[in-house]
């Protein structure tokens, strides 16, 4: 995530500067607390917790847990990484449903942090999941809030108890005990209710809080924090706490560019947990927050659990198990293909997937440059293509690959980029359902495989050439053939884009993750 980036990167310096240590000296040990100190401090993590968080590692890394580790740095990681997750909260901690609906969700926070955005997102993560959710529009203060909450509870396809303009107009707390009346009659089993924010505390906003949580008893509250404020979120926290009270946290806008370290302080400080994360604007942009995850993200140790709990929501069981078989039985076509890219697309950001892989921080400039119209140049490549050209790639010649590239606004060159690593792709699956161990391009041999098959083949293609007599023909037909050619490999997604540079593997890595991920 693009908020702890800054933290992100300062630690796993001081951690790559550890590992070429053989033993640790209280020295060594001094040393990394203190630029695990400064990070945390630059990141805006609160002092309070910057001075536990940094005292309970120096204890444990000067204990006998790292002294008689075999290798000491990576003990340290662990240290910190079972810290970290231990001021992030510890466990996951879910809502928590009413034994008799409707369950009440209440939400509070300043204005500006996102609350009505959020109360969307729940509300479509809540019907994903097979609840009935009501969104009450109790948030009568701020302009057009009403009419704001009505095209988020729109777009989220969720009903909406909307029955006061806003504006100034109305009693938020009458509105907010109508709207549960309504869910029990008409059997929504959940009910999320807006309320108005300020632009910094003050009693009349904490008044008017108490009083909705008074007439509706709400089973959450969950209050909603600004994750790009700095430490005025750890200040907010605590004065919403001691006025309101809150049963959870929610972090908004950690896709931003702060520094974030707000996020690591408010469970530690509130001693509330944080329950969701949201993490871009659209609506599906909302994760269930996990301490152990975020730690490993922020140490860029990858979140591979999330990776695949998103990737079992987008692809259908079945239909990877019947694309399994056409893997092992060679009836993989480029059709195949775009069924997979549908269902990739589907699981969002690229980028933000690929991010969650170990290791990716050191590939920042590489994720950056990472293209994601690829996928959609990709798609334009296949659609320009007759049903016949899509199940058998082999029927291809010069002119079919002109009208393809007219037909999609591309080059040939990109026509044929594409045919070859689509080739390329199929035989790596197909080696992979049958068992077998790919050889990846750009990653060099693996052990076992037979590095001469390919330049055997290499010379069986070069000797290809027309034979016609007729010196013209002749000509028309090499010239067929030199644009049927499988194009060089330009290190992009697909051999789509620009050039790559010889000897970095990053971008064609980047592009094999791709087709990887298409396959599952």
């Amino acid at each position: 995530m693009a908020t702890f980036g800054t933290l992100s990167d300062r630690l796993t310096e001081t951690f790559r500067n550890l590992r070429t240590k053989g033993k640790l000296t209280p020295a060594d040990v001094d040393g990394t607390v203190r630029e695990i100190r400064r990070a945390l401090l630059d990141a805006d993590v609160a002092l309070p917790v910057v001075k536990e968080f940094t005292a309970k590692v120096r204890e444990r890394a000067l204990g006998d847990e790292v002294n008689k580790a075999l290798n000491p740095a990576q003990q340290v990681v662990q240290i910190v990484n079972e810290e970290l997750i231990a001021i992030l909260g510890g466990q996951q901690r879910r809502l928590q449903f009413a034994k008799n609906p409707p369950t009440i969700i209440m939400l509070a926070g300043l204005q500006g942090s996102g609350k009505t955005t959020f109360a969307g997102k729940l509300a479509k993560m809540l019907e994903k999941e097979g609840h009935t959710p009501l969104l009450v529009a109790a948030d009568l203060q701020r302009p057009n809030a009403v009419n704001q909450l009505q095209v988020v509870a729109g777009q989220a396809g969720a009903a909406i108890y909307a029955p006061q303009p806003g504006n100034g107009v109305g009693d938020p707390v009458q509105v907010a005990r109508d709207g549960v009346e309504v869910a029990r009659r008409h059997q929504h089993d959940v009910v999320i209710i807006d309320t108005a924010g300020r632009l910094g505390v003050d009693a009349e906003l904490m008044k008017q809080a108490a009083d909705i949580r008074r007439a509706t008893d709400p089973d959450e509250v969950l209050f909603v924090i600004d994750a790009m404020i700095g430490q005025d979120a750890v200040n907010t926290a605590k004065a919403f706490q001691e006025g309101v009270d809150f049963t959870g946290v929610v972090l908004s806008k950690l896709d931003g560019d702060a520094r974030g370290g707000a996020a690591l302080s408010v469970a530690s400080v509130t001693g509330r947990p944080i329950i969701y994360a949201s993490t871009g604007e659209g609506l599906d942009d909302l994760e269930p927050f996990h301490p152990d995850r975020m730690a490993s993200r922020i140490l860029d140790l990858g979140d591979i659990l999330t990776l695949i709990e998103q990737a079992q929501q987008a692809f259908d069981e079945a239909e990877a198990m019947k694309m399994a078989e056409k893997l092992a039985t060679d009836s993989f076509t480029l059709e195949d293909f775009l069924d997979q890219m549908q269902q990739l697309k589907k699981m969002g950001s690229m980028k933000k997937m690929l991010g969650m892989l170990p290791g990716m921080g050191q590939m920042k400039q590489q994720l950056e440059d990472f293209d994601e119209r690829e996928l959609d140049r990709t798609e334009a490549i296949i659609r320009s293509m007759t049903p016949i050209e899509r199940r058998n790639p082999k029927v291809l010649n010069g002119s079919r690959r002109l009208r393809i590239a007219r037909g999609s606004g591309m080059t040939v060159t990109d026509v044929n980029a594409l045919v070859n690593r689509f080739e390329q792709a199929a035989k790596m699956m197909k080696t992979v359902a049958r068992g077998g161990t790919p050889n990846i391009p750009g990653m060099g041999p693996i052990p076992g495989s037979r590095p001469g098959a390919s330049a055997k083949r290499g010379k069986q293609q070069k000797a290809k050439g027309s034979r016609s007599g007729n010196p013209a023909k002749r000509a028309a037909e090499n010239a067929g053939i030199a644009a049927a050619a499988p194009a060089a490999p330009t290190g992009s997604g697909f051999g789509l884009g620009g050039a790559g540079t010889p000897g970095a593997p990053s971008e064609a890595d980047l592009a094999q993750l791709q087709k990887l991920l298409g396959k599952n």
